[in-house]
């Protein structure tokens, strides 16, 4: 009999709840992983970032602990946050994930920022989001904006201009925990990782690990 493996998920909010519960979960777990998470509700400063993540890490039956939090607003204290190069949004979300896990020094940590925010994925899901709320136009919207940054993970991260931001001026009805979740999931993991690779990197790795 294979050893237990047990996955632990940090997440930010809601919204990331549900995608554990309903997206992420059942992929793990039938990569062999136990599967449970817990929320970090607001992610204002590192030190509570960082806290908790050491308590996680305390508990000895956890053989990998990742996280699924925004990189658009994540502490500006964080390791790395500082020290980004210009490079592109795909190489300063790498560099800064990989100082959090130096700065952490637990080979069981594997961070996850999503580029830019969850609602990035959403973009992903821009047709399926558009027969769900019965707007055929925003899809067109969602597709121009992806063509345009370069993918759904490359809209950018402006006050502005943020995935969420983007979406609540296109459809002022958008519900974050209802429409994204549900459009997400009816795209299918699949979809979403051949269109977003950083996300797919991170499922990648937590594949090699459950070998």
């Amino acid at each position: 009999m294979a050893e237990y493996q047990r996955i632990h998920l940090l997440v930010e909010g809601q919204t990331e709840e549900i995608l554990v519960r309903e997206l992420f979960g059942p992929e793990l777990t039938g990569l062999g992983y136990g599967v449970t998470h817990s929320s970090l509700r607001g992610v204002s400063r590192w030190a509570r970032v960082e806290d908790t993540i050491r308590r996680l890490l305390h508990d000895r039956s956890i053989t990998v602990l990742t996280t699924v939090i925004d990189y658009y607003a994540f502490p500006g204290d964080a390791p790395g946050m500082a020290s980004r190069a210009l490079s592109d949004p795909l190489g300063r979300v790498r560099q800064v994930e990989e100082q959090v896990a130096a700065a952490i020094g637990d080979p069981r940590f594997v961070p996850h920022l999503v580029l830019h925010e969850t609602e990035s994925w959403v973009f992903a899901a821009g047709d399926q989001l558009a027969a769900h709320v019965r707007s055929p136009q925003l899809a067109t919207r969602l597709s121009r904006d992806c063509v345009k940054a370069g993918g759904p993970e490359l809209v950018n991260d402006g006050p502005d201009s943020a995935p969420s931001k983007r979406l609540l001026r296109y459809h002022p009805g958008y519900l974050k925990t209802a429409h994204g979740p549900k459009a997400i999931q009816d795209l299918g993991l699949p979809a979403l990782r051949a269109q977003c690779p950083h996300l797919d990197a991170w499922l990648t790795e937590l594949a090699r690990r459950a070998r």
